[in-house]
């Protein structure tokens, strides 16, 4: 029998904000800030201890549930989450739930089949928990992240296989980046994959058991741990057996998805209204504000790339994956006598593959783009060859 998979994501993205969630704490790099230095009481959980809700970080959620084309409710509820894991002091996380702040989006991703709309079934607030490590046989945890505004981004069970998470993933982190409310760095932990999985019957609409991969922190490990875990539990119906509803981490090293807990359900949690935090009520005005302040996004600057500079589809999106690298080629063009598509070739050629040889960050671009144009001219006028103009 063949069977297809069924695969819904939850994203989980830091906001870039000063402060944490719901304390006054400095958000700190937690890969470099030495541990536990930017704590307090209401961080760490501590008896008495109240929140005071973080109004930037409830903007930057606003900006991503406009760009996603959410409805954004005026009114949305705080709930406690309870469980008890050593990186969360409280013994629950403050979260939202019944009432989220942001429902019923969508991204358009490219298919082999062509353009499908992903649907986005909420967008809300919460906050982070602190980070464990293990060492030698010990665990360490760090409470630094602990209460780090955290969104997060649930789809629909719309994804068909591994190519099109990762194109979903791909186009969210780029709409993240394009807001300046995330900034994408995976190797940090500030942006975090859950892939829930299933496999049915092809061509059956029921759904199965599904399966959590927790944690994934690259496009690499994403699409691996999906793949895997699609074959996993194929193989499993296969023999005849049963799929058990757990949550999974994904060992990169072994290309294999293991278990780490049966997989909680809502009544599990026990959420309930958090008593310390009112209702968050929103002025429609102020949404109305934020949305007039909207950035133009990738989709939007795909569509005027190809019209604006008669560029092929993908070379315009590959040019608006990055708005550091949209805005890098709009100057070079403006300063440049060739034409569009040149610049365009020679960027997604030559000049990447140089920015991807010595590992630099596209927002960090050390040639300037009025130097870059003229090497460009020079190579269309024959100044100079093209071989040359490479080197």
């Amino acid at each position: 029998m063949k069977y297809e998979p069924v695969i819904g994501l939850e994203v989980h993205a830091e906001l870039l904000t000063k402060s944490k969630m719901f304390c006054g704490c400095e958000v700190v790099d937690s890969i470099t800030a030495k541990p536990n230095r930017y704590i307090c009481p209401v961080c760490t959980g501590q008896p008495g201890a109240l929140p005071v809700l973080n109004q930037k970080a409830v903007e930057l959620a606003v900006r991503v549930g406009l760009a996603l084309e959410c409805e954004i409710h005026t009114e949305s509820i705080f709930a406690r989450k309870n469980y008890f894991y050593p990186d969360l002091p409280k013994g629950y996380q403050i979260s939202q739930y019944d009432q989220p702040l942001a429902t019923d989006g969508k991204i358009r991703i490219e298919t082999e089949a062509g353009p499908k709309d992903v649907r986005i079934r909420r967008v809300h607030l919460e906050e982070d928990t602190g980070k464990l490590s293990h060492a030698d046989g010990h665990s360490f945890i760090d409470y630094n992240r602990s209460g780090v505004p955290l969104l997060e981004i649930v789809t629909e069970p719309d994804l068909c296989s591994p190519e099109e998470v990762k194109a979903y993933a791909t186009k969210l982190r780029a709409i993240l980046r394009t807001l300046g409310v995330n900034s994408g760095d995976m190797e940090k932990g500030v942006i975090r994959f859950e892939a829930n999985v299933s496999v049915r019957a092809a061509g059956s609409d029921q759904f199965n058991t599904r399966t959590e991969i927790k944690n994934l922190n690259s496009f690499r490990a994403l699409t691996l741990g999906t793949e895997y875990e699609i074959k996993r539990q194929s193989e499993i119906y296969a023999r005849g057996g049963t799929v058990e509803q757990e949550t999974l981490g994904f060992n990169e090293a072994t290309g294999k998805t293991y278990s780490q807990r049966g997989k909680e359900s809502a009544h599990d949690y026990r959420y309930f209204p958090e008593p310390d935090l009112p209702p968050l009520v929103l002025e429609q005005s102020w949404i109305d504000s934020i949305r007039k302040s909207l950035p133009e996004l990738p989709e939007a600057k795909t569509r005027r790339f190809i019209e604006q500079y008669g560029l092929k589809p993908q070379e315009a999106r590959l040019l608006t994956s990055e708005k550091a690298l949209a805005d890098y080629f709009e100057v070079v063009v403006s300063k440049s006598k060739s034409p569009a598509k040149t610049v365009s070739s020679w960027i997604a050629g030559e000049f990447m593959r140089y920015l991807n040889d010595l590992n630099i960050d596209v927002t960090n671009i050390p040639v300037p783009a009025e130097e870059f144009a003229k090497l460009i001219d020079m190579v269309t006028d024959k100044t100079i060859s093209g071989n040359a103009g490479k080197v």
